[in-house]
């Protein structure tokens, strides 16, 4: 039986959406200079709230840092908005005269915001961007945990978009969030489309629901470490990514497969550079902490390598940047293997870039496929031969994966904070998620030669016999 609460939070969502139909409305007779104005308008407010809002998720949720968190909304209210602001969304956005093809330019409507506890800020300011930018309005359902931060963003974003000329209504979110009140956003008649960021159940939820979905599937990234590759940088770039915002981006590197003729440098230069290798005592207590009930422990999250050691009663120093374990197995048995959103690292050793790389599927197999590979390699062979079957939408050569796959440090993927896992991962796209995908094209297309006459195709047709 629905409760009260829910009762209100799903009155509030219907609320929302009515206000965000006639505010489309309006955002939808607006020019591309129009819409441009606010769309900048709300990435110069990001920019100015990226600190305040990075300390308000810290204290709320308790996942990350505020320097990482700040960095985060800088990205999406830079990279991000950055890699949009040019591209048209308004009426005939490209007309292809020789071929006699106009396209043009057809908004979603109202775009329903899943929003996770994990980048609560940072995904509010992207989406939004991404929403306005393609002549949509967005409704934001926040996670319970992060429920106060994620409307403060929203709240910032709206204000930001009103300044510019856009109507009230355009954003908002959940004050009340309830599972009954995310179904109602993600099934009613007036939502467009789902932005779903979040756990595997919520996905699986959004694309049930009946409508359009771009839900993301989870990271379980392995990265190898070639022989031939510069040892030090490499593991400079994975600590760098790993420990960003106490590795809670779903890109963030989860195991190291290391060329067992470069172990030992390896491991000196992880232990050089702030890496704690447990021994095997410390690591079953580790392990003890990183599942609870067969899944991952949430209050290991985003947290600093001394609380998740202080957790499983061990004690390392007030310098260690990353908990690495040397592991063999694959699989939720082997707690190291899976996804832990956390400064924690599993060890692995091979023989060669083939033993790499059935490990490296076998890995992506349990728990990340289609989502993110890396490498780190100077032999351009070898990293043709290792990603050219792997099952990932993203696979990133000598760069930290958490910042490559969010498109940060590389080019060709775009700036982004959804990152699809296409069919290999139960998704509808394996791209980094933007404004293109949240508007649709209309193709207006010219007759440029007849169908051949009945008699005509039955004489062509006998010539040819």
């Amino acid at each position: 039986m629905l409760r009260d609460i829910d009762l209100q939070s799903i009155q509030e969502v219907r609320n929302y959406l009515e206000e965000a139909k006639e505010a489309q409305k309006i955002l939808a007779k607006m020019t591309q200079e129009e819409i441009d104005k606010i769309v900048e308008s709300m990435a110069n407010a990001a920019r100015e709230e990226a600190s305040r809002l990075a300390a308000m998720a810290v204290e709320e949720t308790g996942f990350g840092n505020v320097a990482d968190k700040t960095a985060k909304n800088l990205f999406a209210a830079n990279d991000v908005y950055n890699s949009i602001k040019d591209v048209k969304t308004v009426g005939i956005i490209r007309r292809d005269e020789e071929n006699r093809v106009w396209e043009i330019a057809q908004p979603v409507g109202i775009v329903a915001g899943i929003v996770p506890s994990t980048n609560p800020t940072s995904t509010v300011i992207f989406k939004s961007l991404i929403a306005v930018k393609a002549g949509n309005a967005i409704v934001f359902s926040p996670h319970p945990a992060a429920a106060k931060c994620t409307a403060e963003a929203a709240r910032i974003m709206q204000e930001a978009a009103e300044r510019a000329g856009a109507p009230k209504g355009l954003i908002s979110c959940l004050t009340q969030p309830t599972l009954p009140a995310t179904n109602e956003l993600m099934k009613h008649k007036l939502t467009g489309v789902i932005l779903a960021t979040g756990g595997p159940g919520l996905v699986r939820a959004a694309y049930s629901s009946g409508k359009p979905a771009y839900g993301v599937g989870p990271g379980c990234v392995p990265v190898y470490i070639h022989e031939s590759a510069n040892v030090a940088k490499a593991v400079e770039l994975i600590i760098q990514s790993k420990t960003f915002d106490y590795g809670t981006i779903c890109a963030s590197e989860q195991a190291i497969l290391v060329d067992e003729s470069i172990k030992e440098k390896v491991i000196a230069e992880l232990k050089q550079q702030g890496a704690y290798f447990l021994n095997e005592d410390e690591k079953r207590k580790v392990e003890s902490v990183i599942m609870v009930n067969g899944a991952l422990n949430a209050k290991i999250v985003g947290k600093a390598p001394q609380v998740i050691a202080e957790m499983a009663g061990i004690e390392v120093p007030a310098d260690v940047k990353v908990l690495v374990a040397e592991e063999t197995g694959v699989g939720k048995e082997y707690p190291f293997s899976i996804e832990k959103l956390s400064p924690t690292l599993a060890f692995y050793t091979v023989k060669g870039m083939e033993e790499a790389s059935e490990l490296a599927q076998k890995i992506l197999e349990a728990g990340g496929l289609g989502h993110t590979v890396g490498i780190h390699a100077e032999d351009e062979k070898v990293i043709e031969a290792f990603v050219i079957n792997k099952p990932a939408g993203r696979i990133i050569v000598n760069s930290g994966t958490t910042f490559g796959g969010i498109g940060a440090t590389v080019n060709g993927v775009n700036p982004s904070l959804t990152l699809g896992c296409g069919a290999m991962g139960n998704n509808v796209t394996s791209d980094n998620v933007t404004v293109h995908h949240l508007f649709n094209i209309k193709r207006v297309a010219f007759g440029v030669r007849e169908m051949p006459k009945k008699d005509e195709a039955q004489k062509e047709a006998a010539l040819t016999k």
